[in-house]
């Protein structure tokens, strides 16, 4: 006679059986959508085991979906996560981000992922509090001398770069991390932006320990988006291998830094001492309930603004002249363009550098089509508040999760025609010699709608000025043997960096 734990098994068995056999290729208890097509996953599990699995090219993995289907909108579940529905479409895109801008906001999935490092910054922030950070930092980014103190601060630690890096290398004919350098110098230079600190990375052969926790951290952000269990996996293996920093000491790090620059920075303004950064600008700014913002909201403010403007102008750089050591025809005609718009004896101050780089039309091509192929957020995620119907007649449930992947949708032949996956600037010049110009749904690099980046004249403008500037100074070989690819994370690092050498034009 069978035992009472036989009975359980046996009763398990046949519940886990029939939930396979309802849930045979989504996640357990997840509705099925007929009128979406499916990335088809495992029994009750749904799509996690492949996400697991393919997490390191979860770009890849997601590109794959939408070519297999042969659509550009799809949707996934996952045991532990949210129904996801994803979008390449461009109608789509721009109805999200800027049409039904109110139906889609960042939900509680995102939220609790990256509130650590985030906080209550412009990133993570919705409604009322988003609306005031937006409208205050608006009125700073949008002064002109700021814009001037950007020049000058990045034409500083460009120089710093040349004499301390890439001369010394061309030098001694050695080889070096171009994207180690890139984030340096980005690094230094949005320090002294958002807090006026001068961190020195770039001189110094050491690793920085506010950008180590910084970057960790970012990493870990984004592999809660996978991990439904992070919580747990986190404590397990801070118990399993305390030798090693985690998320804690990561936070710790930063926190700190910017803690210990606000006390300082408080001091100094107190005592008279005039300040230009964007810690000093928004000393005196309060938030939406008509307060002086604390510490906690200053630390966030700045925070996330190094987060958008270090991180992504670093990897934008990286990715630039990945492509052009791969494109030599490309970095002719750009050097052609530099040459001719700065002769070897000119010399400019800030506003005059801005006038000229706004006349190179090559250039901005070269920067905007390496965005297409690497965007610095590659992979987005909204949340809707209500039941919607979007521009290509996809049903969405309240309660879903929005995804749009610019790095799929830069690749993809049903946006960009046949030759998307080609690096070719000219897609951005019109037949009468002008800069093209897309709508944010087809190429989103900034975002769009109201949530557009804030800074991106700024961000593309000082871009542009350090490849300006590398490219008529350097010329730059790529070492063979090395992987090119990216790290999977919020933006798109360069998994392995980028070995290479130089020499002085």
């Amino acid at each position: 006679m069978p035992t009472t734990g036989q009975y359980v098994t046996r009763g398990a068995v046949a519940t886990l059986s029939a939930l396979a056999l309802i849930y045979n290729d989504r996640a357990v208890f997840s509705d099925k959508r007929a009128d979406l097509k499916t990335q088809a996953g495992w029994p009750i599990v749904g799509n996690l085991p492949l996400l697991l699995e393919f997490l390191m090219r979860i770009h890849e993995f997601i590109q794959e979906g939408f070519t297999r289907l042969d659509c550009m909108t799809l949707t996934l579940s996952s045991l532990g996560l949210p129904r996801q529905v994803g979008t390449i479409d461009p109608q789509n895109v721009e109805y999200i981000l800027k049409t039904n801008f109110d139906n889609y906001i960042k939900g509680p999935e995102f939220h609790s992922s990256m509130n650590d490092l985030f906080g209550g910054g412009i990133f993570n922030a919705n409604g009322e509090e988003w609306k005031y950070q937006r409208k205050t930092a608006s009125h700073i980014f949008n002064v002109k001398n700021f814009r001037d103190q950007f020049t000058d601060v990045f034409l500083k630690e460009l120089t710093v770069m040349n004499d301390k890096v890439f001369d010394v290398v061309a030098a001694e004919n050695s080889v070096i991390d171009f994207q180690d350098v890139m984030f340096k110098f980005t690094l230094d230079s949005f320090v002294a932006l958002g807090f006026g600190v001068e961190l020195n990375a770039l001189s110094s052969k050491e690793k920085v320990p506010f950008a180590v926790a910084f970057d960790e951290a970012q990493k870990n952000t984004f592999l809660r988006f996978v991990n439904p269990l992070w919580p747990v996996t986190e404590r397990i293996a801070s118990f399993v291998m305390p030798w090693k920093n985690g998320m804690d000491h990561h936070l710790k790090v930063v926190d700190s830094f910017a803690r210990d620059v606000t006390e300082k920075r408080r001091v100094q303004l107190e005592a008279g001492e005039v300040h230009k950064d964007l810690l000093s600008r928004f000393m005196n700014a309060r938030n939406n309930k008509g307060e002086l913002l604390n510490n906690d909201e200053l630390r966030d403010i700045v925070l996330n603004f190094i987060i958008a403007g270090r991180d992504t102008t670093a990897q934008a750089l990286s990715w630039t002249f990945y492509m052009l050591m791969s494109h030599p025809r490309v970095e002719e005609k750009l050097l052609a363009e530099i040459k001719e718009h700065l002769p070897e004896d000119a010399t400019y101050d800030s506003p005059q550098l801005f006038e000229v780089i706004k006349n190179m039309t090559y250039a901005h091509a070269v920067f905007y089509e390496v965005l297409r192929h690497y965007p610095s957020v590659p992979l987005n995620q909204k949340y809707a508040l209500n039941d919607d119907i979007w521009p290509d007649g996809t049903q969405i449930k309240k309660g879903d999760y929005i995804i749009w992947a610019p790095y799929v949708q830069g690749r993809s032949e049903k946006v960009w025609g046949p030759d998307a996956k080609t690096f070719r600037p000219e897609r951005w010049i019109t037949p009468e010699g002008e800069l093209r110009r897309e709508t944010q749904g087809q190429w989103p690099a900034f975002h769009a709608g109201p949530r557009v980046c804030l800074g991106q004249h700024l961000a593309t403008l000082e871009a542009l000025i350090a490849i300006i500037f590398l490219v008529k100074r350097y010329r730059f070989r790529l070492m063979a043997g090395q992987e090119i690819t990216y790290q999977a994370s919020l933006t798109l690092p360069m998994r392995y960096g980028m070995k290479v050498m130089v020499e002085r034009r």
